[in-house]
């Protein structure tokens, strides 16, 4: 029987060096890197992006440029997919006019952005409080003729949301049940959150009750959403009566639920029925989170809370 001596191929040192770059073990993956040279394997764009998403998961763009510019000095011209990679990279740390900039090399090198190109760019638009910009750009992309999918339309409308643009957010909710898209549930969250956030309550309330109607079935998130707005509006019997119907819809409540009807009752000074709430969601093995414990404290310290709950919290949190 022969012996013979496997040698790791492109393919294994490219597994090597994207695994390294997940795990942020950057020095690893340049070692990896340098191995392959040196045994006479010549890096793909496969290795390269890897090498790049490993800086920009780190926030070291400037190293991940210079990845980048090796790549097209070593002859490895890069794909869409290299520039979607550095174009969320610039996004992700808010770097968003070089972001920009990347986007127009690529049609300059006479390449198409694809719907992640667009999608990221919006996205990042959005985030740093741009979202006009993010409009024209998803214009852009419709002119284009490249097809928006569902994801590019939750991100655009829940940063329109989020920069208090609801006419658009609307406009644009309206646009998605034209072309009869398919809408889940997260959308309807989206906007039902946008429109609570900012007192629109009214409306959110018109899309939740819609939402049986339109074939989709309210959520844990869905329910939370609701309660919080109906809190932030002073509106705790409603808020309690959506909570017990949410329970007999068979939505079970989790710990953000429970925080957050807790704290919607504690900042309208409404203890009487903070007691209930917390041992319920201690007995369900929930924890008090921060915000609700920072809450409770200063409660207390204003002499303002009543003795069961002093005694309670001294007990439970």
């Amino acid at each position: 029987m022969v012996d013979r001596k496997i040698m790791p191929d492109l393919h294994t040192f490219n597994i090597l060096v994207d695994t390294f770059g997940k795990e942020g073990k950057l020095k690893e993956a340049n070692e990896v890197f340098d191995v392959m040279i040196q045994r006479g394997i010549e890096p793909d764009e496969v290795t390269y992006c890897s090498l790049i998403d490993g800086y920009c998961l780190q926030n070291r763009m400037d190293e991940a440029v210079k990845v980048f510019n090796t790549m097209v000095r070593k002859s490895c011209s890069p794909s869409i997919i290299s520039y979607n990679i550095l174009i969320h990279g610039y996004c992700k740390n808010k770097r968003i006019d070089e972001a920009m900039s990347l986007f127009r090399e690529v049609t300059i090198n006479g390449m198409v952005p694809d719907v992640v190109t667009y999608t990221t760019l919006i996205g990042g638009f959005c985030q740093v409080g741009r979202p006009k910009t993010a409009l024209e750009l998803f214009q852009e992309m419709l002119g284009c003729g490249e097809h928006p999918d569902v994801q590019t339309y939750a991100i655009l409308l829940d940063g329109l949301c989020k920069n208090l643009h609801f006419p658009e957010a609307m406009a644009l909710f309206q646009a998605m049940e034209d072309k009869k898209l398919d809408l889940d549930i997260v959308i309807y969250n989206i906007l039902i959150d946008g429109m609570c956030n900012f007192g629109k309550l009214t409306t959110a309330r018109e899309l939740f009750n819609t939402l049986s109607t339109e074939g989709f079935q309210a959520n844990v998130r869905t329910y939370t959403i609701m309660i919080k707005g109906l809190c932030k509006e002073g509106l705790l019997t409603e808020a309690r009566e959506l909570f017990e119907k949410m329970e007999e819809k068979g939505c079970q409540p989790n710990h953000i639920t429970y925080n957050t009807i807790i704290q919607g009752f504690l900042h309208h000074n409404e203890t009487s029925c903070v007691v209930k709430y917390i041992q319920m969601m201690v007995d369900k093995g929930f924890p008090v989170d921060a915000t609700t414990a920072t809450i409770l404290i200063d409660l207390l310290t204003t002499n303002l809370a009543d003795k069961t709950l002093q005694d309670f919290f001294l007990k439970y949190v």
